[in-house]
């Protein structure tokens, strides 16, 4: 069947069931993705003019490398699948489109050639693909994560092996997963002397996208490190700090209601996960002819307007706590705002937010409403 989306037209093949798994070529529930991948490509093209080059090195169908290569960019797209090669070099003639598609190993490709911009999209986690892509990558590497279970802490264990951390299922689980993927990112490319800066970051979907910005100085990458912490979380009040530092000094109890359940996560990134200036380029270069230009637009505004704080709460979770019925989010944001706390909401979920406000001063605060 043949699929249009942001000016293009491509060949995929037909979906045999809703299932997504190894066999699938072409997911349409990851449009947003890539709408949101165009419209940085877009952004970073003006930001670092020198960048060009541009690898899909999971192409698949190729419909993102054939986006790219609409886009001006010197794209080339990788598969190990004939198949798919073969489909990715149909999908650029049919769109009249200079690009490369490639039958290799994506590693091994990607420590034999030279790319300002890679981009890992692959079934599962990155991590495999993540040594050769910072080894290598000029100025911008973009990840896609899948196995959020792993990453949240749903998979305790397939979390540890495979992103190197701590992750904890906790109410904030979808930025416990983004946090420990940039963190585990963070570590891969300060091996090669490269670091990383979050230039924006989100999850959605059931899954966890990150575009880094990289610097290859060693003063780069021990900035990067440092950056890196864990956060303790009381299972009872839902308590939580954080502290800075690859080492962790976990709290016995809980310094709020003296609970002994207080879980370790870690290290996770918790500095900022994306750059608001570029986030506002990425908003501005999202365009009418993008299926999800609403969606991505909206989520643009929050992700811009999202406070730094490294965890989020949920208002129905605190207020199921608390055993009182949840209010409007605007007016629980505006009392603690009132209160003279910094708040804002994040874009994890609808009755999601972000303050500098701890537990007992988040329910003070919105105890009258």
């Amino acid at each position: 069947m043949h699929v249009r989306e942001g000016g293009v037209e491509v060949e995929v093949p037909e979906q045999e069931s809703e299932g997504i798994d190894d066999a699938v070529f072409f997911n349409p529930v990851q449009e947003l993705n890539r709408d949101l991948t165009v419209a940085v490509l877009r952004a970073y093209g003006e930001r670092e003019p020198r960048a060009d080059s541009y690898l899909d090195a999971m192409a698949a169908s190729g419909i993102r490398g054939v986006r790219a290569a609409a886009e001006g960019w010197d794209a080339t797209l990788c598969d190990v699948d004939a198949d798919a090669v073969a489909l990715c070099e149909r999908n650029l003639a049919a769109n009249d489109l200079d690009g490369e598609a490639v039958r290799r190993d994506a590693n091994a490709l990607m420590h034999e050639e030279l790319f300002d911009v890679v981009d890992i999209d692959p079934f599962g986690t990155p991590i495999p693909f993540a040594d050769a892509a910072f080894a290598n990558a000029r100025n911008l590497v973009c990840v896609t994560a899948t196995d959020t279970a792993p990453l949240c802490g749903a998979h305790f264990d397939s979390g540890v092996r495979k992103y190197g951390a701590v992750p904890r299922n906790t109410d904030y689980h979808g930025e416990m997963g983004l946090r420990v993927l940039v963190s585990a990112l963070a570590r891969t490319a300060a091996r090669y002397d490269v670091g990383v800066r979050p230039l924006l970051s989100h999850a959605t979907n059931h899954y966890a996208r990150t575009y880094l910005e990289l610097e290859h100085r060693a003063t780069d990458a021990n900035a990067a490190v440092d950056e890196l912490g864990h956060v303790y979380h009381c299972e009872d009040c839902l308590y939580r700090e954080t502290e800075r530092g690859l080492i962790a000094d976990p709290l016995d109890d809980c310094p709020h209601c003296g609970s002994t359940r207080v879980t370790t996560a870690g290290p996770i990134w918790l500095g900022s996960l994306r750059d608001r200036e570029f986030v506002g380029d990425v908003r501005d270069a999202v365009s009418d002819d993008m299926g999800t230009a609403g969606r991505a637009r909206d989520l643009l505004d929050t992700l811009a307007g999202e406070l730094d704080e490294p965890t989020h709460y949920d208002q129905h979770r605190l207020c199921k706590q608390w055993s009182r019925p949840a209010a409007g989010m605007d007016a629980f944001l505006d009392r603690l705002r009132e209160a003279g706390y910094d708040a804002s909401r994040a874009h994890y979920g609808g009755t999601t937010f972000k303050t500098d406000a701890d537990v007992a001063a988040i329910r003070e605060a919105t105890e009258h409403e």
